[in-house]
């Protein structure tokens, strides 16, 4: 646990605590670490909702499977940030979506029933953590806008370029790599991964951008 101490001093939902007031909120939470591996699904979709995660190393994708099995991937998630943390303000009862590892790595889980419960005994970082938690889902609204404006597209070229576009300025860089693959990009987008591949083909000889792998460059 040692060694991921500094991702998680880093995480929004510690931010203004001291890293003693930290390690209290931790045991209060009944934080436990889980090692992961590419695939492992950490959270399932109709589990009871119990838990909030914070990504330690690796990375998380939320996604989500209609019942014809097809697979929607809602976000990725990278060190510290977290994850199903909506739940503990929305009083959800079962996970509505998964959240599975991207490849190896570790999360610490914490128990999110008690995230708005009455603490035993008053401590001063209390409104702090609810304060953070608070606003880390505002933020995270936001975020779902923007998937919301890219899904909202009604071309495939449209949906790519929205959301190259949006990833090129978050990065401030019109040359950067997504956390994707051309299936996961296609999952993301809820396209068809052979129509999306044709199109980044006619959008490359047309000089509209530029793309090897999971790299893209924009003009």
């Amino acid at each position: 646990m040692e060694k991921y101490k500094e991702n998680l001093y880093r995480c929004s939902l510690f931010e203004g605590m001291t890293p003693a007031e930290t390690e209290d909120a931790l045991s209060y939470l009944g934080a436990r670490t889980v090692k992961t591996r590419a695939g492992q699904v950490v959270l399932s979709e109709g589990d009871i909702a119990c838990y909030i995660g914070v990504v330690l190393s690796g990375s998380i994708r939320i996604v989500r499977e209609d019942f014809n099995g097809n697979r929607n991937i809602l976000a990725e998630v990278q060190p510290p940030e977290l994850f199903a943390e909506a739940l503990a303000v929305s009083g959800a009862e079962r996970m509505p979506v998964s959240a599975v590892s991207a490849g190896d790595g570790r999360v610490l889980l914490l128990d999110c029933r008690k995230i708005l419960s009455p603490w035993e005994k008053s401590c001063s970082f209390h409104s702090r953590l609810i304060s953070n938690l608070l606003r880390i889902v505002a933020d995270k609204n936001m975020i779902l806008s923007q998937k919301i404006e890219i899904i909202s597209k009604k071309t495939i070229r449209e949906k790519l370029m929205t959301y190259l576009l949006i990833e090129s300025e978050r990065r401030n860089s019109t040359d950067f790599e997504i956390p994707y693959d051309r299936q996961e990009l296609a999952d993301y987008l809820g396209v068809d991964r052979s129509a999306m591949s044709a199109e980044i083909s006619r959008m490359r000889k047309e000089g509209l951008i530029e793309s090897r792998k999971s790299r893209f460059k924009l003009p």
